[in-house]
């Protein structure tokens, strides 16, 4: 089953990092990043630009509206995500512990629904 694991934290700690925690952070994710790959699970991932850049696009009242910016304001943003394929809920959960981001935010973890006929 394909998981994908939601990474939710927030950018003000990224961006007030020290350059050496900032190094650290970065050595994490790599390290993590390539035990996933060794044991055959990584589908792929990626870090994502500040939500200050983002644009939210809704159709409301006949109209596209596109908004600047993160949707919601929360402590936390999203981040990031992992695609991981593993046997259950259970190993997904297992490996979503073991993200560097479960230690400054959190980690959300939802299977991928699979569309048929792809």
């Amino acid at each position: 089953m394909r998981y994908m694991m939601l990474i939710h934290t927030p950018e003000t700690a990224v961006a007030d990092a020290v350059p050496a925690a900032a190094t650290a952070m970065s050595a994490d994710y790599a390290a993590y990043t390539q035990a996933m790959i060794k044991a055959g699970i990584y589908k792929g991932g990626d870090r994502l630009q500040p939500a200050g850049t983002a644009a939210c696009v809704r159709f409301k009242d006949g109209q596209t509206e596109v908004l600047d910016g993160p949707y919601a304001d929360s402590k936390e943003q999203f981040g990031g995500y992992y695609e991981i394929e593993v046997a259950s809920l259970e190993e997904a959960v297992s490996w979503a512990a073991r993200c560097p981001a479960a230690q400054r935010g959190t980690v959300e973890v939802r299977q991928i629904w699979e569309i048929t006929g792809r």
